[in-house]
Protein backbone atom coordinates (compact mmCIF):
# COMPACT_ATOMS: atom_id res chain seq x y z
CA UNK A 1 0.00 0.00 0.00
CA UNK A 2 1.41 3.49 -0.80
CA UNK A 3 0.40 4.40 2.88
CA UNK A 4 -1.24 3.38 5.81
CA UNK A 5 -3.73 5.33 8.28
CA UNK A 6 -3.53 5.10 11.76
CA UNK A 7 -6.63 7.33 13.50
CA UNK A 8 -5.56 7.77 17.15
CA UNK A 9 -8.17 9.81 19.48
CA UNK A 10 -10.12 11.05 16.52
CA UNK A 11 -6.81 11.91 14.88
CA UNK A 12 -5.78 11.24 11.54
CA UNK A 13 -2.18 10.46 11.49
CA UNK A 14 -0.90 9.59 7.76
CA UNK A 15 2.54 7.38 7.84
CA UNK A 16 4.31 7.08 4.25
CA UNK A 17 7.00 4.40 3.35
CA UNK A 18 10.25 5.69 3.54
CA UNK A 19 11.22 5.86 -0.58
CA UNK A 20 14.40 4.68 -1.77
CA UNK A 21 15.96 6.94 -3.77
CA UNK A 22 17.91 5.29 -6.72
CA UNK A 23 20.95 7.13 -8.42
CA UNK A 24 20.74 6.84 -11.97
CA UNK A 25 22.74 3.77 -14.02
CA UNK A 26 25.61 5.90 -15.91
CA UNK A 27 25.91 2.52 -18.10
CA UNK A 28 21.81 2.94 -18.63
CA UNK A 29 21.98 6.95 -19.61
CA UNK A 30 25.38 5.70 -21.93
CA UNK A 31 23.13 2.90 -23.27
CA UNK A 32 19.76 5.15 -24.05
CA UNK A 33 22.44 7.97 -25.34
CA UNK A 34 23.21 5.63 -28.18
CA UNK A 35 19.85 4.34 -29.42
CA UNK A 36 18.59 7.79 -29.53
CA UNK A 37 21.57 8.48 -31.29
CA UNK A 38 21.34 5.54 -33.95
CA UNK A 39 17.52 6.23 -34.15
CA UNK A 40 18.69 9.60 -35.59
CA UNK A 41 21.65 8.52 -37.89
CA UNK A 42 18.91 5.88 -39.56
CA UNK A 43 16.64 8.93 -40.35
CA UNK A 44 19.62 11.11 -42.10
CA UNK A 45 20.88 8.14 -44.13
CA UNK A 46 17.63 6.68 -45.19
CA UNK A 47 17.16 7.25 -48.91
CA UNK A 48 14.08 8.89 -48.80
CA UNK A 49 15.20 11.31 -46.52
CA UNK A 50 16.01 14.99 -47.67
CA UNK A 51 18.83 14.47 -45.34
CA UNK A 52 20.66 11.70 -47.45
CA UNK A 53 21.77 14.50 -49.96
CA UNK A 54 24.15 15.87 -46.82
CA UNK A 55 27.90 15.31 -46.94
CA UNK A 56 29.87 13.51 -44.25
CA UNK A 57 30.63 16.40 -42.47
CA UNK A 58 27.00 18.14 -42.92
CA UNK A 59 25.32 14.95 -40.99
CA UNK A 60 28.28 14.76 -38.88
CA UNK A 61 27.11 18.72 -37.99
CA UNK A 62 23.61 17.37 -37.87
CA UNK A 63 23.46 14.68 -35.82
CA UNK A 64 25.24 17.33 -33.10
CA UNK A 65 21.60 19.43 -33.10
CA UNK A 66 19.29 16.60 -33.52
CA UNK A 67 16.98 14.85 -30.71
CA UNK A 68 15.05 11.56 -30.92
CA UNK A 69 11.55 11.99 -29.05
CA UNK A 70 9.64 8.73 -28.44
CA UNK A 71 5.64 9.29 -28.42
CA UNK A 72 2.47 6.61 -27.35
CA UNK A 73 -0.45 6.19 -29.28
CA UNK A 74 -2.90 8.97 -28.58
CA UNK A 75 -0.19 11.37 -27.30
CA UNK A 76 0.42 14.59 -28.71
CA UNK A 77 4.09 15.91 -30.68
CA UNK A 78 2.81 19.42 -30.53
CA UNK A 79 -0.10 21.47 -30.31
CA UNK A 80 -2.14 23.71 -31.88
CA UNK A 81 -0.80 28.06 -31.00
CA UNK A 82 2.27 26.52 -29.78
CA UNK A 83 5.46 27.57 -30.91
CA UNK A 84 7.78 25.28 -33.25
CA UNK A 85 11.16 24.29 -31.51
CA UNK A 86 12.46 22.40 -35.01
CA UNK A 87 11.97 20.67 -38.12
CA UNK A 88 10.23 17.65 -36.90
CA UNK A 89 10.44 14.32 -39.09
CA UNK A 90 9.23 10.82 -38.53
CA UNK A 91 11.22 8.06 -38.04
CA UNK A 92 8.61 5.32 -37.25
CA UNK A 93 4.53 5.39 -36.74
CA UNK A 94 1.86 7.29 -38.07
CA UNK A 95 0.57 10.63 -36.91
CA UNK A 96 -2.51 12.49 -38.16
CA UNK A 97 -2.53 16.36 -38.27
CA UNK A 98 -5.78 18.50 -37.41
CA UNK A 99 -7.38 21.63 -36.65
CA UNK A 100 -9.70 22.23 -34.55
CA UNK A 101 -12.76 23.90 -36.54
CA UNK A 102 -16.24 25.12 -34.96
CA UNK A 103 -17.53 23.80 -32.24
CA UNK A 104 -14.65 21.72 -31.21
CA UNK A 105 -14.76 19.04 -34.00
CA UNK A 106 -11.54 17.95 -35.33
CA UNK A 107 -10.85 18.22 -39.32
CA UNK A 108 -7.84 16.21 -40.45
CA UNK A 109 -5.62 18.06 -42.95
CA UNK A 110 -2.88 15.71 -43.53
CA UNK A 111 -1.46 12.38 -42.33
CA UNK A 112 2.09 11.55 -41.65
CA UNK A 113 4.23 8.72 -42.88
CA UNK A 114 7.97 7.99 -42.02
CA UNK A 115 10.57 9.26 -43.08
CA UNK A 116 8.27 12.95 -43.74
CA UNK A 117 8.09 16.30 -42.11
CA UNK A 118 5.62 17.56 -39.80
CA UNK A 119 5.34 21.44 -38.29
CA UNK A 120 7.04 22.89 -40.91
CA UNK A 121 5.07 25.34 -42.16
CA UNK A 122 4.73 27.12 -38.93
CA UNK A 123 8.69 26.83 -38.27
CA UNK A 124 9.99 28.23 -41.73
CA UNK A 125 6.86 31.09 -41.48
CA UNK A 126 8.15 32.18 -38.20
CA UNK A 127 4.41 31.69 -36.50
CA UNK A 128 2.88 29.44 -34.10
CA UNK A 129 1.23 26.41 -34.94
CA UNK A 130 -1.84 26.77 -36.60
CA UNK A 131 -2.68 22.64 -36.23
CA UNK A 132 -1.90 20.28 -34.04
CA UNK A 133 -0.28 16.74 -34.28
CA UNK A 134 -0.97 13.16 -32.55
CA UNK A 135 -0.05 9.74 -32.81
CA UNK A 136 -2.08 7.25 -34.00
CA UNK A 137 0.25 4.54 -33.00
CA UNK A 138 3.24 4.30 -31.71
CA UNK A 139 5.53 6.80 -32.95
CA UNK A 140 9.48 7.96 -32.75
CA UNK A 141 10.12 11.02 -33.98
CA UNK A 142 13.90 13.26 -34.62
CA UNK A 143 14.10 17.13 -34.17
CA UNK A 144 16.68 19.00 -36.21
CA UNK A 145 16.87 23.07 -34.32
CA UNK A 146 15.94 26.03 -36.61
CA UNK A 147 19.07 27.63 -36.34
CA UNK A 148 20.68 24.32 -37.84
CA UNK A 149 18.55 23.43 -40.81
CA UNK A 150 18.56 27.15 -41.47
CA UNK A 151 22.31 27.12 -41.25
CA UNK A 152 22.16 23.72 -43.95
CA UNK A 153 19.32 25.18 -46.45
CA UNK A 154 22.00 28.25 -46.93
CA UNK A 155 24.83 26.07 -47.92
CA UNK A 156 23.36 23.53 -49.24
CA UNK A 157 21.43 23.98 -52.55
CA UNK A 158 20.63 20.33 -53.08
CA UNK A 159 19.12 20.34 -50.03
CA UNK A 160 17.48 23.44 -50.33
CA UNK A 161 15.90 21.95 -53.77
CA UNK A 162 15.17 19.15 -52.23
CA UNK A 163 12.79 20.35 -49.36
CA UNK A 164 11.43 22.85 -51.56
CA UNK A 165 10.25 19.52 -53.80
CA UNK A 166 8.81 18.27 -50.60
CA UNK A 167 7.06 21.10 -49.49
CA UNK A 168 5.79 21.83 -53.23
CA UNK A 169 4.40 18.09 -53.29
CA UNK A 170 2.17 18.95 -49.77
CA UNK A 171 1.05 21.53 -51.32
CA UNK A 172 -0.39 19.94 -54.76
CA UNK A 173 -2.02 17.57 -52.40
CA UNK A 174 -3.62 20.21 -50.14
CA UNK A 175 -5.06 22.10 -52.87
CA UNK A 176 -6.60 18.57 -54.54
CA UNK A 177 -8.15 17.96 -51.13
CA UNK A 178 -9.96 21.18 -50.62
CA UNK A 179 -11.81 20.61 -54.06
CA UNK A 180 -11.98 17.11 -53.20
CA UNK A 181 -13.78 18.16 -49.69
CA UNK A 182 -16.16 21.01 -50.94
CA UNK A 183 -16.83 19.60 -54.65
CA UNK A 184 -17.67 15.90 -53.90
CA UNK A 185 -20.47 14.30 -52.16
CA UNK A 186 -20.43 11.88 -49.23
CA UNK A 187 -19.77 8.86 -50.92
CA UNK A 188 -16.94 10.85 -53.73
CA UNK A 189 -15.17 12.13 -50.05
CA UNK A 190 -15.09 8.81 -48.83
CA UNK A 191 -13.59 6.66 -51.53
CA UNK A 192 -11.17 9.65 -52.00
CA UNK A 193 -10.11 9.35 -48.09
CA UNK A 194 -10.37 5.26 -48.40
CA UNK A 195 -7.97 5.87 -51.64
CA UNK A 196 -5.89 7.96 -49.79
CA UNK A 197 -4.86 5.94 -47.20
CA UNK A 198 -3.90 3.26 -49.29
CA UNK A 199 -1.53 5.34 -50.96
CA UNK A 200 -0.19 6.84 -47.81
CA UNK A 201 0.51 4.01 -45.94
CA UNK A 202 -0.30 0.62 -48.33
CA UNK A 203 -1.36 -2.77 -47.51
CA UNK A 204 -0.99 -5.41 -44.78
CA UNK A 205 0.52 -8.40 -46.54
CA UNK A 206 -2.63 -10.05 -47.44
CA UNK A 207 -2.54 -7.15 -50.52
CA UNK A 208 -6.32 -6.10 -49.35
CA UNK A 209 -6.18 -4.39 -46.07
CA UNK A 210 -5.28 -1.17 -45.46
CA UNK A 211 -2.35 -0.73 -43.12
CA UNK A 212 -3.73 1.85 -40.70
CA UNK A 213 -6.48 1.62 -38.48
CA UNK A 214 -7.93 4.59 -37.97
CA UNK A 215 -11.28 4.97 -35.69
CA UNK A 216 -14.74 5.73 -37.51
CA UNK A 217 -14.40 9.61 -36.20
CA UNK A 218 -10.97 9.83 -37.66
CA UNK A 219 -11.99 8.29 -40.98
CA UNK A 220 -15.06 11.07 -40.48
CA UNK A 221 -12.38 13.98 -40.09
CA UNK A 222 -10.30 12.68 -42.80
CA UNK A 223 -13.68 13.29 -45.57
CA UNK A 224 -15.41 16.25 -43.48
CA UNK A 225 -18.49 14.56 -42.83
CA UNK A 226 -20.11 13.44 -39.88
CA UNK A 227 -19.59 9.86 -37.92
CA UNK A 228 -22.76 9.08 -38.76
CA UNK A 229 -22.72 9.64 -42.20
CA UNK A 230 -19.20 7.89 -42.29
CA UNK A 231 -20.24 4.77 -40.52
CA UNK A 232 -23.39 4.83 -42.57
CA UNK A 233 -21.39 5.15 -46.24
CA UNK A 234 -19.31 2.30 -45.08
CA UNK A 235 -22.07 -0.19 -44.21
CA UNK A 236 -23.36 0.72 -47.95
CA UNK A 237 -19.66 0.17 -49.15
CA UNK A 238 -19.46 -2.92 -47.73
CA UNK A 239 -22.90 -3.91 -48.43
CA UNK A 240 -21.77 -3.01 -52.23
CA UNK A 241 -18.95 -5.05 -52.37
CA UNK A 242 -16.35 -2.46 -52.45
CA UNK A 243 -14.73 -3.13 -49.13
CA UNK A 244 -15.03 -5.76 -46.41
CA UNK A 245 -15.27 -4.33 -42.42
CA UNK A 246 -13.46 -6.54 -39.86
CA UNK A 247 -13.32 -3.57 -36.78
CA UNK A 248 -11.20 -1.03 -37.23
CA UNK A 249 -9.77 -3.11 -40.17
CA UNK A 250 -10.96 -2.12 -43.74
CA UNK A 251 -10.38 -4.63 -46.53
CA UNK A 252 -10.82 -3.01 -50.02
CA UNK A 253 -12.25 -5.85 -52.14
CA UNK A 254 -13.09 -3.89 -55.20
CA UNK A 255 -10.49 -1.46 -56.21
CA UNK A 256 -12.13 -0.33 -59.51
CA UNK A 257 -14.60 0.55 -58.25
CA UNK A 258 -13.83 2.39 -55.21
CA UNK A 259 -11.86 4.29 -57.23
CA UNK A 260 -14.80 5.23 -60.00
CA UNK A 261 -16.95 6.10 -56.81
CA UNK A 262 -14.04 8.54 -56.20
CA UNK A 263 -13.63 10.00 -59.31
CA UNK A 264 -17.23 10.62 -59.79
CA UNK A 265 -18.26 12.50 -56.73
Amino acid sequence: MPFNLIFIHLECFITYPITKIHTPDPIMIESEKKIREQICVEVINNPNSVFNVLSPEEKENLLQNMSCSFFKKGEYIYKEGEKPLGLISLKEGKVKIFKEGVGGREQIVRMAKPVGFIGYRALFAEENNIASAVAIEDSITCTVSYDMILKLIKTNSELSLSIIRSFATELGFSNNRTVTLTQKHIRGRLAESLLFLRDTYGFEDDGVTIKVYLSREDIANLSNMTTSNAIRTLSTFAGEGVIAIDGRKIKILDKVKLDRISKLG
